[in-house]
């Protein structure tokens, strides 16, 4: 039977996780999830590392971590290979049911895989089903599924990295529509009341329909997607983006929700600035503050949110930055999704590992200091991190499945595509 859920990070409609030797994840013991606070446990300077491009940047991965990451990438893929349905796509169940966003997700793991290019009669097939979910309105989803925004956001990523000329009008027209469900002054809230240009959702972007409540999620695979596609950071809708972003940053220097003046104000980030219906309380899937105060910022969301900032063009001089790459370099760890609650530190895990490559590759420093002054190599952890969980068969899954982690072709996309962003040239 087919379970649906809506989820905080992902949106997917899954079986229970099938096939393969999975291995149990180990629990991080309860005291290694840092509970957020009002002080930083340690002075945190601002950043003084090579900024992003700099030479150097690709030089701190070794020959051994490479030909670990070769290993697990192409294990990955065989994985991901072996699991196409009957029609050469990948779906989640017997009903093809969300076959266009994990269908372009494999898409972008193979096509990064240098044994595969969009001509291989792999990837050929797979593009093929991808494109028969084009619609007129030029999104790539299924109206009968919705989650119209984030498949096409998915979609365009997958279309942008075959490199090929012939889907440049495709990703023209799916940008189009991508532009066209940001929530803007004029639109209205999913309560039908106008927002004006002070709503804090101005600049977001929901799953599906334009009238949906935003969240940071879908709006980062938003700002994503344009920035793949060619968008600079300076773009309108970009730097509508950025106002949004903004309200979901704990830090109320620069935020003016209510709730960011009431907890840490740590330079974190949550999930949603506020609720359809109450423009005053937002959402962190991380739960409350401390002592209930305010909202607790988290791992998957923050990086996220770092992410986002700097495809905005802000650079590691803008204080929201600052904030946020020392909130980073505060909850530094590789073993859980950091600052989620204790009970449950390994939800979230591997959108974690794959928002935070994209993010640290972006901001283009090969080792991160933490607040105790230790270096990280942030390549080699990662790597490391997803050698230790990597089941005999390729594949990775989560058994603290929330957010459809428990499903190993979502897992194991989320896994490769993190790996190839490490290890890229």
């Amino acid at each position: 039977m087919v379970r649906v859920k809506t989820l905080g990070v992902l949106v997917l409609v899954g079986l229970t996780a099938i096939g393969g030797c999975k291995r149990k994840l180990p629990t991080p013991p309860a005291a290694e999830a840092p509970q957020q606070s009002t002080q930083p446990a340690a002075p945190i300077p601002p950043p003084t590392q090579a900024a992003p491009g700099a030479a150097g940047y690709h030089a701190a991965i070794d020959a051994a971590h490479q030909a670990t990451a070769r290993r697990l990438i192409e294990g990955g893929v065989d994985y991901l290979l072996a699991r196409r349905d009957s029609d050469g796509a990948w779906s989640v169940g017997d009903g093809r049911m969300l076959q266009p966003a994990l269908t372009a997700m494999a898409i972008k793991a193979l096509v990064q895989d240098p044994r595969f290019t969009h001509t291989s009669p792999e990837v050929r097939t797979a593009l093929d089903v991808l494109l028969r979910y084009r619609q007129d309105d030029g999104g790539i989803y299924d109206p009968d599924q919705g989650m119209a925004s984030y498949t096409t956001s998915v979609a365009v990523m997958a279309l942008v990295v075959t490199g090929a000329e012939k889907y440049h009008p495709i990703v023209r027209d799916a940008v189009g529509f991508l532009r066209g469900r940001q929530i803007v002054p004029g639109d209205e809230s999913p309560d039908g009341e106008p927002i004006d240009e002070d709503h804090p959702f101005v600049g977001g972007v929901s799953y599906g329909s334009k009238h949906g409540r935003p969240d940071l999620s879908n709006v980062s695979m938003w700002m994503q997607a344009l920035h793949d596609a060619g968008a600079p950071g300076d773009d309108p809708d970009m730097q509508r983006a950025l106002r949004f972003v903004t309200r979901v940053q704990n830090r109320s220097e620069s935020n003016p929700m209510v709730w960011a003046s009431q907890g840490g104000n740590d330079g974190g980030f949550i999930y949603a600035p506020a609720l359809a219906g109450d423009p005053t309380m937002g959402e962190s899937k991380a739960g409350p503050g401390l002592g209930g105060r305010g909202l607790r910022s988290y791992g998957s969301m923050t990086y996220a949110g770092f992410k986002s900032m700097l495809y905005a063009d802000l650079d590691g001089d803008d204080p929201r930055v600052r904030a946020a790459f020392n909130w980073i370099r505060r909850y530094w760890r590789m073993d859980s999704n950091p600052n989620m609650p204790a009970a449950r530190s390994l939800q979230g895990l591997y959108y974690y590992y794959h928002v935070l490559a994209k993010a640290l590759a972006a901001w283009g420093q090969p080792v991160i200091t933490d607040a105790e002054g230790i270096e990280h190599n942030w390549r080699h952890e990662l790597i490391d991190a997803l050698a230790e969980r990597v089941s005999d068969d390729g594949s990775w899954v989560n058994n603290a499945d929330r957010w459809y982690e428990g499903e190993p072709v979502l897992v194991t996309c989320f896994a490769v595509i993190a790996l190839q962003e490490a290890t890229r040239p």
